[in-house]
């Protein structure tokens, strides 16, 4: 393990909360130990988005729970590590409270970013590529200021209730087809990719929302990778003098115990 601060760590999709309080804070406390570790060398470290399976901030109440982790964060941002929010589906409507307290740059968009003389193109996912109309239209609602407001006038108690009644149906409707390769020209995401490497080279894509860890050749010199999720595979990428690794952690211990993925499932768990 380098004892200086050069690596950079990628990691995505938690959706704390879920399916219960006890096992969500086991998970949370597992990603605080991950955290504790990477900060040992870490220079950087970018969220690809659902940290949370539901959430919303009024301008004078934001939800319970998730407080180890958003203390961890702010503490690595006191230290000086730079971290990176990229906002996902489920947790959209963080506005300024999560950025101000915990010290976050957000981004809602994908971007571009030069490390090491790679180039990268960074985002969540979701809403790119062909097909899923339907939630590409309910994705402008809730992104619609009019909306936000609207709901920002229910009451805390009955719109979280109302939140996470539907960020439970979407997520039952992708379960199964979330561990799925379905397979280079049919991936919804490397289809995407494929079409933004027509116009700009990029060595690395990296996004999550797809919960299945994934890292394949997609063109000539350009590597697509999903960090999977927190939920099922534990794996995390790490950017290292110009490599980057996809890994599976296997344990609360040293990072360097950990395993690496390489191409599509199956994978040994």
């Amino acid at each position: 393990m380098s004892g200086t601060r050069e690596r950079i760590y990628l990691l995505s999709d938690f959706h704390l909360g879920i399916p219960d309080a006890a096992s969500s804070l086991d998970r949370e406390r597992r990603i605080v130990r991950f955290l504790d570790e990477a900060a040992k060398d870490a220079k950087a470290i970018y969220l690809l988005g659902d940290l949370f399976d539901f959430w919303f901030e009024w301008k004078r109440a934001v939800p319970r729970g998730h407080v180890r982790l958003l203390g961890k964060l702010a503490e690595l941002s006191d230290r000086g590590i730079d971290l990176h929010l990229f906002i996902g589906n489920h947790d959209m409507w963080i506005f300024d409270y999560v950025p101000q307290e915990v010290g976050l740059q957000v981004h809602r968009e994908p971007q571009a970013f030069e490390w090491h003389g790679k180039k990268l193109f960074i985002g969540h996912g979701d809403g790119l590529g062909p097909g899923d109309h339907g939630y590409k239209f309910i994705k402008r609602v809730f992104r619609n200021r009019l909306c936000q407001w609207a709901f920002a006038r229910l009451h805390p108690n009955f719109a979280l209730w109302m939140g996470d009644f539907w960020s439970g149906r979407s997520r039952k409707k992708s379960y199964v087809n979330d561990r799925k390769f379905l397979g280079l020209d049919q991936e919804w995401l490397v289809i995407h990719c494929r079409g933004v490497l027509s116009k700009e080279h990029f060595d690395l894509m990296i996004f999550g929302h797809r919960h299945l860890p994934l890292d394949l050749q997609i063109a000539e010199g350009t590597r697509y990778i999903n960090l999977g999720d927190w939920i099922t595979y534990f794996t995390y990428a790490v950017f290292d003098r110009g490599e980057l690794r996809l890994m599976q952690r296997l344990g609360d211990g040293p990072l360097d115990r950990d395993r690496r993925i390489e191409g599509a499932p199956p994978f040994a768990t």
